[in-house]
């Protein structure tokens, strides 16, 4: 068993990834890896730049094993960066261009890093944090800056540089999206990021000469693993900064694209533009991703025309868990080959179809669930136990083996002696005609217990009255699931990948709507 099971790689697939970029330059140099406005970037370019970076960066000192944040836009030059580092063997810490603050010194302090590439634009972010830290800073486009990305990649050698990188090396420390507390780095090894491409491949079923739309944050897992993908597969990047509800179609059409990736509410957001007659006008085949509710997962396909490839997944498995490649709707499909998937009780025991419990992993090909977190033993033993991976997310499976996602363990609400999973309620709170996203929370009582608290974007143009809102719930929720508290909100704070950051989420039931003092009691828990 490998993970190229299914899969027909485009140059060795047991080459480290700084190895395989040089056998494509050799073999496939004028094929189109990316586009970037519109330009050609070919392999034979990139590795160019790739070998001048990894060189420059050897003479500033940079060693096989050394840390280096990298803190850029979606851009060529973060491509290069990424594989510039993994040529060398150094271990790149991702940064999520709109941290600042706290935030941002916990990532860079806690990685330890010993140099940090970065975009002169995010300046005013890191100078208050880079007197606390070590380490060199290397700026892209800060004018005066020296060194400087530019300068070092154009009088660099361009020779190839030896890639010294084995399997199990860790190439990448990429710290988890932290919506419900403080970041958790996870390490990755060029065997994971290998496979997240091959995963990624398996899934969007490419055919040789696609392109793949890419707007998610390079920063992010699901940016990193396409950039591996179109090393290992004849497909094109087509690349843009960031995501864009309204030049999304245009987008698409003008580059070509025929698969596009979601997230998070992306699929949400393009459903609610209103409807166009050139709909179904464009070349998008397949949308691959995680987390689409079924609501919209129907009205995106009979809009758009574009059939959903769901899966399930987290860094921590190399990305890819489950995949559904057969269609079943509403499903995360069923184990990857190279895993072993099962639902357990709290007490680890497996269950059996149908019971809903905790998502475990567990390897079948050795080397793809991750080494760790780095630097925090008590995460990494909460997660890794008895050769398993712990997922803290909570799913079930039915008689024919395939998954289904029921929400995060821990972004749960315990209320009256029921646990609430807040994805359940912000599934349905978003099936609401006036609301265009939601996000469920708990907030503490008087008996030390837990009230749903649940913010509500609406649609653009619309109002809703709290007690109305209340009332649509009732037919629709289980009465311990319908929200005390009802809070309107004009703009969600989310990460990089469109995920809502509960953690800044208020917890005050000051100055909203209370269900309990509003006089209204039919179908209270």
């Amino acid at each position: 068993m490998t993970v190229a099971d299914g899969l027909a790689p485009w140059g060795r697939s047991d080459l480290p990834v700084g190895a395989l970029l040089q056998e494509r330059a050799t073999t496939n140099g004028d094929f189109v890896y990316a586009l970037w406005e519109e330009r050609p970037i070919t392999v034979a370019a990139l590795a160019d730049g790739v070998s001048r970076l990894a060189n420059a960066l050897t003479a500033l000192g940079v060693r096989k094993g050394d840390r280096v944040s990298v803190m850029l836009p979606n851009h060529p030059d973060h491509v290069v960066a990424m594989l510039a580092l993994q040529t060398l063997g150094a271990c790149q810490v991702p940064v999520n261009v709109q941290l600042r603050g706290e935030g941002l010194r916990f990532i860079l302090s806690h990685s330890q890093a010993a140099f940090i590439i970065a975009d002169g634009r995010y300046a005013e972010q890191l100078d208050p944090v880079l007197p606390d830290l070590g380490g060199t800073v290397i700026w892209r486009g800060r004018p005066g800056s020296v060194p400087d990305l530019g300068e070092l990649m154009r009088h660099a050698d361009a020779s190839a540089p030896a890639c010294p990188v084995r399997p199990d090396d860790p190439v990448m420390i990429l710290y988890t999206s932290g919506t419900t507390g403080l970041p958790k780095g996870v390490v990755l090894t060029d065997r994971m990021l290998r496979c997240c491409g091959r995963a990624a491949g398996r899934l969007c079923g490419l055919r040789p000469g696609d392109v793949l739309y890419v707007w998610e944050p390079l920063y992010h897992i699901g940016g990193a693993e396409v950039v591996v993908l179109a090393l290992q597969e004849p497909t094109t990047l087509a690349m843009v900064e960031r995501f864009s509800v309204t030049r999304f179609w245009s987008d698409v059409r003008r580059l070509r694209a025929t698969h596009m990736h979601f997230l998070g509410g992306v699929l949400a957001l393009l459903l609610k533009e209103p409807p166009r007659p050139d709909d179904r006008d464009h070349p998008v085949r397949t949308a691959w991703g995680g987390g689409c509710p079924p609501d919209v997962w129907r009205a995106f396909e009979d809009r758009f025309g574009v059939t959903i490839r769901e899966c399930y997944g987290m860094t921590e498995c190399s990305s890819f868990t489950t995949q559904n490649l057969d269609g079943k709707f509403g499903s995360i499909g069923k184990a990857v080959p190279w895993f072993d998937v099962t639902i357990a009780d709290e007490a680890g025991r497996p269950l059996g179809p149908g019971e809903r419990g905790e998502i475990v992993v567990r390897e079948k090909v050795a080397g793809l669930l991750m080494q760790g977190y780095f630097n925090n033993p008590n995460a990494t033993r909460e997660t890794l136990r008895d050769g398993a991976l712990y997922t803290g997310d909570v799913g079930w499976f039915d008689a024919e083996g395939d998954f289904f996602f029921a929400g995060r363990k821990k972004d749960s609400i315990r209320r009256r002696g029921e646990n609430i999973t807040a994805f359940e309620i912000e599934r349905i709170a978003n099936e609401h005609p006036d609301v265009a996203e939601s996000a469920a929370i708990g907030v503490r009582n008087e008996i030390a217990d837990e009230d749903v608290k649940v913010f509500l974007r609406l649609k653009e143009g619309r109002t809703l009255d709290p007690l109305d809102f209340v009332r649509w719930c009732e037919s629709r929720m289980a009465a311990f699931q319908i929200p005390r508290y009802v809070a309107f909100i004009g703009a969600f704070p989310k990460t990089g990948s469109e995920r809502i950051r509960k953690d800044q989420l208020s917890r005050s039931s000051e100055n909203i709507f209370d269900l309990e003092r509003s006089g209204y009691r039919r179908k209270r828990a």
